[in-house]
C-alpha cells in the first residue's frame, strides 16, 4: 500500500452530537501527523474545515474514512467510483454489515491503517447498463444490488429474464433484485433470497412477492450477463442502484448486469471475520 499522504472524510449528515466530535478529533489527529485531509461538507461543518464536494473527496486520496452507518458507505462508495481507494467505515448507525469498525476502534485500527497492518476485504462490484432503443443511455456500479421495482402504488410488474441469452423466466412481482455477495445481507435478504459468503463468486436473483409462489431465488456464476427486458407500461418500473440512485423505465427499456472488474476496497479489523458480522448484527446464538 502506498504512504498515506492525504485523507478524504466523509460523513453522515445530521450525525448525533457524539459521532460529529469523533469526526473532528480525526481530522484534527490527522493533521498533527502530517497528514492532509480533504472533507464533505458534513465533516467539514463537524470539523470547521474547508469542505469539498462529496464526489471529488477521494481525488488524490491513499485513504477514505467514512463515518455513518451502511447508507453513508454506499455514499462513499459511488463517490470514489472506480478508484481502488482502501475505505475505512466507523459506524455510527444501528446495524452496519459493511462499517465493521466500532468508535471505540477508530485511533487503534487508524495506526494499523497509517503503518500498512491493515486487513482489506475486497468486494466485487456490478456494472448495470441502462438500454434504451439499442443505445447505453446510463451506466452505473453497484455495490449492493440492482433494483426494479414497482413504481405505482399496487399493480405488479412484468419483467423478462435472461441469464447469457438463455431465458429465464417471466416474473409477475412486485420487483426483482439482482444482488452481489455483498448485497445478499441487503434488500435481497429481507426479500428471502440466501445470505452469500462474501468470497464467493456469485449474483443472485431475488423475485420481490413473485406472483409464482415457485419463483425463488436464483443464484448465478459471477461470469454470467443478467437482462432484464421492461413490458410493462411508461414509467411503471423504477431503477435503483443501491437504493440510492434511479430513474423511472420505458416500455421495452432493458437493464443489463455483470460483474464489474472493479472492487471496493473495505478495510476490516482483525478480529472481525464474515460469521461474528452475522451472529452480532442478526443476533445469531452464541456458544
Amino acid at each position: 500500500m502506498p504512504i498515506i499522504r492525504t485523507v478524504g472524510v466523509i460523513s453522515k449528515p445530521s450525525a448525533a452530537a457524539e459521532g460529529a466530535a469523533l469526526v473532528a478529533r480525526v481530522v484534527e489527529w490527522l493533521g498533527a501527523r502530517g497528514i492532509a485531509v480533504r472533507c464533505d461538507e458534513p465533516s467539514a461543518a463537524y470539523a470547521g474545515a474547508a469542505a469539498i464536494p462529496r464526489d471529488q473527496v477521494p481525488e488524490g486520496c491513499e485513504l477514505v474514512v467514512v463515518f455513518g452507518g451502511d447508507g453513508t458507505l454506499l455514499s462513499a462508495a459511488r463517490a470514489i467510483a472506480q478508484r481502488e481507494i482502501p475505505l475505512f467505515a466507523v459506524n455510527l448507525g444501528s446495524l452496519g454489515f459493511l462499517t465493521a469498525i466500532s468508535t471505540g476502534e477508530v485511533f487503534p485500527e487508524l495506526e494499523r491503517a497509517l503503518a500498512g497492518e491493515h486487513r482489506v476485504a475486497r468486494r466485487r462490484l456490478m456494472q448495470t447498463d441502462l438500454v434504451r432503443a439499442g443505445a447505453c443511455v446510463g451506466s452505473f456500479h453497484a455495490l449492493n444490488d440492482t433494483v426494479l421495482t414497482k413504481y405505482s402504488l399496487a399493480r405488479m410488474i412484468d419483467l423478462d429474464a435472461w441469464v447469457d441469452d438463455q431465458f429465464v423466466c417471466a416474473y409477475k412481482a412486485d420487483g426483482l433484485i439482482i444482488a452481489t455477495p455483498t448485497g445478499s445481507t441487503a434488500y435481497s435478504l429481507s426479500a428471502g433470497g440466501p445470505i452469500v459468503f462474501p468470497k464467493v463468486p456469485a449474483i443472485c436473483l431475488t423475485p420481490i412477492c413473485p406472483h409464482m409462489l415457485t419463483n425463488r431465488p436464483v443464484i448465478l456464476p459471477e461470469t454470467s450477463v443478467v437482462r432484464i427486458e421492461c413490458r410493462g407500461e411508461d414509467e411503471s418500473v423504477y431503477l435503483t442502484i443501491d437504493g440510492q440512485v434511479g430513474q423511472p423505465l420505458h416500455t421495452g427499456d432493458a437493464v443489463v448486469c455483470r460483474s464489474s472488474p472493479h472492487s471496493l476496497h473495505l478495510i476490516r479489523p482483525p478480529r472481525m471475520r464474515f460469521f461474528d458480522v452475522l451472529r452480532e448484527k442478526l443476533k445469531w446464538g452464541e456458544r
